[in-house]
């Protein structure tokens, strides 16, 4: 693949594998690549895999993954291990291939995970990932987020394209428990959003995150339920 085939926002380094680049990274990031990049590239592996027959994400080539999809669902890692250090609950809504909900269960196995997606080809490989990586902190819910009934169940919700924050909170608020925290994983820092937030949810802080490979404007928008 040559340069031209890359997203304009991706850094790349063209003497550089896959696994080369996960390794800078996950380092980057703060994050033990030693331990880390050998699951994640065998998630990686297991993705390209079913998207040439399933179609799960546009993105198609494994260089591409890493930046886009492995380490822009662990920038938010450090605002995570908090969490996983209480054995928190978390559910991923909209996880699609389970992103950002993947990297972040095997990145953080204390954490308990919930993948939540409708699609049934995309719930199928996510059982098939969660069986085949091990990752005993990982279920799969397969279902609209609206329509999950284990109503305060969790300690943070995430998504990392799904909707609005007031379309987030109004599909999946219910999931969440007083006090938790929705973790929206943004580009700009969404000002309109964050202005047309419902009535007992609040902003609590909005994250500037640096994605290794990436040039490109992230943010963790932080909402609290009240």
């Amino acid at each position: 693949m040559n340069d031209t085939a890359l997203p304009p926002e991706i850094r790349d380094d063209p003497g550089s594998s896959p696994g080369q680049a996960l390794h800078r990274g996950l380092a980057t990031l703060g994050l033990d690549a030693d331990a880390l990049a050998q699951p994640l590239l065998a998630y990686l592996a297991l993705l390209a895999r079913w998207n040439r027959t399933y179609n799960l994400t546009a993105i198609r080539e494994p260089k591409q993954m890493v930046p886009l999809h492995l380490l822009d669902s662990l920038a938010m890692h450090a605002h995570v291990a908090t969490l996983a250090r209480t054995g928190a609950a978390l559910a991923d809504l909209g996880t699609g291939p389970g992103l950002p909900g993947i990297p972040l269960a095997i990145a953080n196995p204390a954490l308990r995970v919930t993948l939540v997606e409708s699609n049934g080809k995309k719930a199928r490989f996510l059982r098939e990932a969660v069986r085949q990586l091990g990752l005993g902190n990982a279920r799969v819910a397969e279902s609209r987020a609206e329509a999950l009934d284990e109503p305060g169940a969790y300690d943070a919700l995430t998504a990392r394209a799904l909707a609005t924050l007031p379309d987030i909170i109004e599909v999946g608020g219910h999931l969440l428990k007083p006090g938790g925290e929705l973790l929206a994983m943004k580009g700009a820092v969404p000002h309109e959003e964050i202005a047309a937030l419902p009535a007992g949810w609040r902003l609590k802080t909005v994250h500037v995150l640096s994605v290794p490979g990436l040039d490109a404007e992230r943010h963790l928008v932080v909402v609290e339920r009240g």
